[in-house]
């Protein structure tokens, strides 16, 4: 009997073909905490299933401030250009794009997958096979994940959407089509903050009556709490040492704690629920250092990852509970309680947001008016003044403490 095996799936082209006359303007990381506007090169039509999109709405995430602040330097290189939150106006498809037609205003979403492997088939589309070439993560990880776009080499390479226009590959799965009549900084909120804040939910199981424990009251961990509390949670503890945001959290309704305040914050945690929480979301990311050896261990490169928010939830967490790490982690982390993990019976799960799987539920809510995402966007701005706002958000000075929506001129162009 003869079997033959699968032929590979092409992987998308990482940079795109630069248009031989046509210009744009593009945020480039150009070295730690310095993002220059530039005119650079209007990208074309690469592969058949590509689409370019003229954006008009982008924004600066918790994310690229990684990229900012050269936490990820040896993962990006200068010139590249940022961003992987906008929606737009398709301008052009390939001729292989089938769902999608110039005219159509799009969320352009960050997760770049293929849609015909097996992962994308079971709709674990941050787990795709065939659109991140990168050797560096395999060798790290054992294996690639899916690419995400203007998010470092490790992720891909792909050029991001801080820029007038983006070319999307697979543009199919990676461009969700979205209602012409739809207010934009809806639109923006759902193309990753709401999804991924989701995605948390989704992989701690959140569900009617559960105590729940979020790490982080950025925009993701402001989300995750409200949209817990729409999944009919009892109880939302809201852990953050940043003041302004607390006081947002604690508006919204939540419990908030101080780390500054409890530094043990597990401990603190037991104390007001002794059973522990049933759902513990981590939505801070690697940076987050409460105790100093994990500092002086990032200070001098004994780790990257500090591990010290995960511990104090699986401290926290009760028997049996759930965990969902959905801040960014990347490398090692030391000093990390794996007993306690063990013996207490936990789950614990992580991973890049499935944005293909969630969006059309979630797109749904706002429409219904059960949810609206525009909250986490407290400034806006004129998208050419990306580079000082790079350096209001890293400082947390953006007006009203979250997040900018920057405007193009053809957004301006498109709501005038």
């Amino acid at each position: 009997m003869t079997t033959t095996t699968p032929r590979p799936m092409a992987m998308p082209s990482t940079l795109p073909k630069p248009h031989p006359n046509e210009k744009m303007k593009a945020a480039q990381w150009m070295g730690t905490r310095t993002v220059h506007l530039s005119t650079v090169a209007k990208p074309t039509i690469t592969d058949p299933g590509d689409a370019i999109v003229h954006i008009t709405h982008c924004t600066i995430g918790g994310a690229d401030l990684h990229l900012y602040n050269g936490e990820l330097s040896d993962s990006i290189h200068k010139g590249d250009i940022l961003g992987h939150e906008a929606i737009g106006v398709v301008e052009e498809t390939g001729p292989e794009v089938h769902s999608l037609s110039p005219g159509d205003r799009v969320m352009v979403l960050p997760i770049i997958a293929c849609g015909k492997c097996d992962y994308c088939q079971r709709q674990e589309y941050a787990l795709c096979d065939a659109t991140n070439p990168s050797r560096e993560m395999e060798a790290a990880y054992g294996h690639r994940m899916a690419s995400i776009l203007g998010y470092t080499r490790l992720h891909g390479g792909y050029p991001g959407v801080q820029a007038e226009y983006c070319r999307v590959p697979n543009a199919d799965m990676t461009c969700a089509k979205v209602p012409a009549d739809a207010e934009a900084k809806k639109l923006l909120g759902l193309a990753h903050v709401t999804t991924a804040a989701w995605h948390g939910c989704e992989l701690a199981g959140v569900s009617n009556g559960d105590i729940v424990g979020v790490w982080g009251c950025g925009p993701v961990g402001l989300s995750v709490q409200r949209l817990t509390m729409l999944r009919g949670a009892k109880k939302v503890y809201a852990v953050d040492k940043d003041a302004t945001r607390l006081q947002i959290a604690e508006g919204f309704g939540m419990i908030p704690v101080d780390v500054s305040a409890h530094p043990e914050v597990g401990d603190y945690l037991l104390s007001m629920e002794p059973k522990g929480l049933d759902c513990s979301i981590e939505a801070s990311g690697f940076r987050s250092t409460q105790k100093p050896q994990h500092a002086a261990m990032r200070a001098i490169g004994l780790e990257h990852d500090s591990g010290d928010t995960v511990s104090a939830m699986i401290k926290a967490t009760r028997k049996g509970g759930h965990l969902a790490l959905i801040g960014d982690f990347f490398y090692n982390t030391n000093d990390f309680p794996i007993g306690p993990l063990m013996e207490k019976g936990l789950t614990l799960r992580g991973g890049q947001v499935n944005s293909q799987k969630y969006h059309p539920l979630l797109l749904d809510l706002v429409a219904q008016g059960k949810y609206d995402p525009s909250w986490v966007f407290t400034h806006e701005d004129d998208f050419e003044n990306i580079a000082e706002d790079y350096r209001r958000f890293a400082r947390h000075e953006i007006p009203g403490g979250l997040k900018v929506c920057l405007v193009t001129e053809f957004g301006r162009r498109q709501s005038g």
